[in-house]
């Protein structure tokens, strides 16, 4: 009997275990994990396009920049001891506006003691990598947008029709994939103005993707232009190529020529909005300024309670030096 009791029990209990009941009781014991890091999602972590071109320090809020003109007159001396000649040099200028930039966020102690991480690192590093973008961006406007120039800077000057060419193939059948003879017109448009000094292309994933495929069914570049997209070179043609993501795409239609891209001249086609404003230039044409560079405050701010503050800010600024150092290139996508 003293057997029999105990065995009934222990089937009892072992039932209770198998029950909804115990099953519940079990979870009320069960616990949640949490990392005590941080992960970053996927974004541009540096500046691609800012740094290539002519660095300055800029310790004013608009500054100016003096260009020299080219001299053409030489004059032929058709007697001796005549007079000395006065010829003429023409100067000019472009101004820089600093473009003041900031983030900040405060971190309250008592949630400190809520979680398991100080975010301060991350939230700081969030901060500089959103810099660094906002700099691509001050630079992109920069380059496609109007430059100032005149003694005040009062005069705009656009990117003229001149220095944009439409994505097109050998072929003249019009806009085209992104390709090996499209980068040649590009090039002969440096060539002829005799710019000289590094160049560069920013390109998006898209273009990219169009010059592997176009060298890999027509082209025996086909090996440089796949270490190009791997990576393993940034070289091609002649350019270093930058990728971005950030590179802006047209808002209207655009009037240009079937057979070498060229816009505003015999129009023949028009490409749709929405293609993608690539950018070639020499390096040497850009102008980026600094202002303040990036920083960085992270301390007790006795104005909420003593809480750690996060403070980031920059000022900086870009102007195109020179029409015929840059080309926008309009890609259909």
């Amino acid at each position: 009997m003293k057997y029999g009791l105990f065995s009934y029990l222990l089937l009892q209990l072992k039932a209770l275990i198998r029950s909804n009941a115990g099953v519940n009781a079990i979870d009320e014991v069960m616990v949640e994990g949490y990392r005590s890091t941080l992960y970053m999602l996927s974004q541009q972590k540096d500046e691609r396009l800012w740094g290539r071109a002519r660095m300055e320090t800029q310790n004013v809020e608009t500054d100016y920049y003096d260009r020299i003109g080219v001299v053409e007159e030489v004059n032929v001396v058709v007697s001796r001891l005549g007079a000395t000649p006065e010829n003429q040099v023409d100067h000019s200028r472009r101004a820089i506006d600093l473009q003041d930039a900031d983030w900040g966020t405060a971190i309250d102690n008592f949630d400190r003691l809520r979680i398991l991480m100080a975010p301060d690192g991350a939230y700081t590093m969030a901060a500089k990598l959103a810099m660094g973008r906002k700099k691509d961006d001050i630079w992109i406007a920069g380059v496609l947008g109007p430059a100032r120039t005149g003694k005040r800077g009062t005069t705009l000057v656009n990117l003229p029709d001149s220095q944009k060419l439409v994505c097109v193939g050998e072929t003249g059948a019009g806009a085209a994939a992104f390709n090996v003879f499209f980068l040649t017109l590009v090039g002969e448009k440096f060539d002829a103005s005799e710019v000289e000094g590094t160049r560069h292309f920013a390109w998006s994933s898209v273009q990219k993707r169009q010059l592997l495929n176009e060298t890999k069914a027509t082209s025996s570049d086909f090996a440089s232009v796949k270490a190009l997209t791997s990576g393993q070179i940034n070289e091609f043609m002649g350019f270093n190529f930058v990728r971005s993501e950030r590179l802006p795409v047209t808002a209207a239609g655009e009037g240009y020529n079937a057979d070498d891209g060229s816009v505003g001249v015999a129009d023949t086609d028009t490409l749709p909005a929405g293609a993608r404003r690539c950018i070639a230039w020499i390096e040497d044409g850009i102008i980026n300024a600094i202002g303040e560079a990036l920083s960085v405050e992270v301390g007790k701010d006795p104005s909420i309670k003593f809480n750690n503050r996060i403070y980031v800010k920059q000022s900086v600024g870009v102007v195109r030096m020179e029409e015929v150092k840059v080309v926008e290139c309009l890609c259909a996508e």
